[in-house]
């Protein structure tokens, strides 16, 4: 039997056919790519918030101090017996900071120091995204990442204690992004400057102008390091049986202004030797590597800033710049001992 005679194409079906058949493909794209929107993160667009929550909050700060009174609390002792107070600068940095990136970003895990006594916040303003927050350096790209991979470390206001004594120098605001536990964007900002300056790298990818010239420590020159205000003498004697009693040691409040003093080239290295949280720190430790340097536990092991991970860094930390690391550590173990 003849079926071609029978069987006719029909092009006007076939275009149809073929019609159907690229819209459902089309639609297929645009679903899979909706659900990779809502199950990843920007990390470009994550820089640009964590800048801004962080000067936002250094605003909130500012103007706590600017106030008659700091309504001043107390959340207990250190388990070095030091104060560890907690004002309304706290509390308001902390709401703009922590509710600005989850309203941003609501399926990123979020931790900051204040999270559990902050307390009721007002409605916060939503963060704008605006790329000229990265301060005129070139747009380094998008780049995506699972949410269940990026964890946000944020200190609204590191060195409190400081901040009730005046001594405004210290404080900082600090953001940092962690990627499966490791410090890749950290944002540390000084309210307090003569002009508010914010340094900020996304490892491998931009940093802060003032990043571009951060200074390489000088071999010849004597070693110094920086240490807390609280615990200066405990880490003094430690530094001079590893280094040698010439060694000058500098005390000052706030690991994120301790950070930006190595940077800075005015310490060798920053060097703690007691318990430290870790969204003190893990902003400082992804500038530092930004910078090209290290940050540390006195064990040289590297620091896990994991959601799951505990919220305390109790092996100590070393940070340096254009030393060698491993050297130092080595020293100050053997000093330990």
């Amino acid at each position: 039997m003849n079926f071609a005679g029978i069987i006719r194409l029909n092009k006007c079906g076939i275009l149809c056919l073929v019609t159907t058949f690229l819209l459902l493909m089309l639609y297929m794209l645009s679903r899979s790519s909706k659900i990779e929107e809502r199950t990843s993160v920007n990390l470009r667009k994550l820089l640009i918030a964590a800048i801004e929550v962080a000067e936002k909050g250094g605003k909130e700060v500012s103007y706590v101090r600017s106030l008659p009174q700091l309504d001043v609390e107390s959340k207990g002792k250190t388990k070095e017996g030091a104060n560890d107070p907690l004002t309304n600068a706290d509390r308001r940095s902390h709401c703009v900071m922590f509710y600005g990136l989850t309203q941003a970003f609501p399926k990123i895990k979020v931790i900051s120091e204040e999270e559990k006594v902050a307390g009721d916040c007002n409605p916060v303003q939503l963060v704008e995204l605006d790329p000229r927050g990265l301060d005129g350096q070139p747009d380094p790209g998008d780049e995506f990442v699972p949410a269940e991979d990026i964890t946000v470390w944020i200190d609204p206001l590191d060195a409190t204690q400081e901040f009730t004594e005046n001594l405004v120098s210290y404080v900082t605001t600090l953001v940092c992004v962690a990627v499966r536990g490791k410090p890749v964007i950290g944002v540390i900002h000084k309210p307090f400057s003569d002009e508010p300056k914010t340094t900020w790298s996304w490892l491998g990818k931009a940093k802060s102008a003032d990043l571009q010239n951060s200074k390489t420590t000088d071999s010849s020159q004597p070693l110094s390091i920086i240490v807390s205000r609280s615990h200066a003498g405990q880490v003094e004697a430690v530094a001079k049986k590893a280094f040698g009693p010439e060694i000058k040691v500098i005390p000052a409040g706030g690991a994120g202004f301790k950070v930006l003093e190595v940077i800075a080239g005015n310490a060798t290295a920053y060097v703690h030797t007691t318990n430290i949280k870790k969204w003190d720190i893990c902003a400082g430790n992804a500038i530092i590597k930004a910078a090209g340097g290290e940050m540390t536990t006195l064990d040289n092991e590297q620091i896990d800033y994991s959601s799951t991970s505990n919220s305390v860094n109790t092996g100590g930390l070393l940070a340096s710049i254009g030393l060698r690391h491993d050297e130092l550590v080595q020293k100050l173990s053997r000093a330990k001992t």
